[in-house]
């Protein structure tokens, strides 16, 4: 292996050594998380070159993205950049189509994370582009119906044990768009759902177990329209606020 020469500090103008450092301190919100938890976040340059790489399906509404150790959104939030570009170029004439494929690509994008702090971070950032992009407050039931998604599909869980925060398995809600407003919900444990992909992998000794029952969803739901998802998340607040006060 050729050996690499350290840069002399002399080479290094002023203004590159504090942009060097402001992007370092970008990607690190403390030395303790790095020692602790491995946190060092990926800067925004090279997301958009990760992303490149599957550019088309960046862009396809309804292609499904899973990001297990999501951080803050770093690569999530550009996914739902690029998907509701893609909603704008398909039905930004139509205001009811562009508001319910704008969340349909919202329902696609999963994200699990080990850190309260950085999940609920990740929530609200995605959250805001959301809303930026339709023009809502939280008076809407749009605004209120995407809250409810994200609650549900950004997990504050660690991937590796595909176990939620409080031990419980981690459970990964697919949604479906069936049109006229009404979306489909339908639940699947995590550690299931990869074994289903080997499963199903063709010539596997198992190809023929994929339809098996085992890998039926852990729960179905009545098809919902943004008023009952909506109605889903001031009731999960609540409840939230329930427990507080008893606490």
């Amino acid at each position: 292996m050729k050996a690499v020469r350290p840069t002399p500090v002399s080479a290094v103008g002023p203004r590159q050594a504090k942009a060097e450092d402001a992007s370092a301190s970008s990607q690190t919100k403390s030395k303790q998380r790095v020692a602790d938890h491995g946190e060092v976040f990926t800067p925004p340059w090279l997301v958009e070159k990760m992303l490149d790489l599957v550019k088309g399906e960046t862009e396809r509404i309804d292609s499904r993205f899973l990001e297990p150790a999501c951080g803050s959104g770093n690569f999530l939030v550009p996914v739902l950049q690029r998907k509701l570009a893609a909603v704008e170029r398909a039905y930004g004439k139509s205001e009811f189509e562009k508001r319910h494929y704008a969340l349909q690509a919202l329902t696609c994008i999963y994200g699990i994370e080990l850190l309260a702090d950085n999940i609920a971070e990740c929530r609200a950032n995605m959250l805001d582009v959301f809303a930026s992009y339709l023009g809502l407050d939280e008076s809407d039931e749009l605004y209120r119906a995407a809250s409810h998604v994200l609650s549900l599909n950004l997990i504050h869980g660690d991937a590796m044990t595909m176990r939620a925060a409080d031990g419980s398995p981690i459970t990964v809600v697919e949604w479906g768009y069936i049109g006229r407003g009404k979306f489909q919900r339908r639940d699947f444990r995590l550690d299931v759902l990869t074994g289903m992909a080997g499963f199903r992998e063709d010539g596997s000794l198992f190809a023929h177990l994929g339809q098996h029952e085992i890998f039926t969803p852990t729960d179905s739901y009545p098809l919902m329209a943004v008023r009952e998802l909506a109605a889903a998340d001031v009731a999960s607040v609540a409840q939230v606020d329930a427990a507080g006060e008893k606490e």
